[in-house]
């Protein structure tokens, strides 16, 4: 099994704002509703702007950052077993997202609290 990253979620406060600001630093093409805007760069997964308008980051001090992983595999239920190995814990259960398809993804912390998405490829 391989996992293939295929997306950087970023939560923003600011969404016009902060998708203009990666946009105009990474170029590519820029994809809006009203709740993601989604860049794509060649060669970069894509990088999509979440509105989060209660969770800004105040970094060092404060909310921690708000970014995380979305990973691609073939096979979700062995991946589901391969995070829950690796000390991962779900954050939402696994039967109420579909094992394949484009649409749905699960949901996950890393030991330290992180979440991540793992989406079938």
């Amino acid at each position: 099994m391989n996992f293939n990253l295929t997306a950087l979620i970023v939560d923003s406060a600011d969404l016009d704002g902060e998708s203009a600001f990666w946009h105009h630093l990474l170029g590519g093409s820029l994809t809006e509703t009203p709740t993601h805007h989604f860049l794509h760069v060649d060669g970069l997964p894509f990088i999509v702007i979440q509105d989060a308008p209660e969770l800004p980051p105040q970094w060092p001090d404060g909310n921690a950052q708000q970014m995380h992983f979305d990973l691609a595999t073939d096979e979700p239920a062995t991946a589901d077993q391969r995070v829950l190995a690796a000390g991962g814990r779900r954050l939402r259960p696994t039967d109420d997202i579909p094992a394949t398809g484009a649409q749905g993804s699960r949901v996950y912390a890393s030991p330290a609290g992180h979440p991540f998405c793992i989406r079938p490829a």
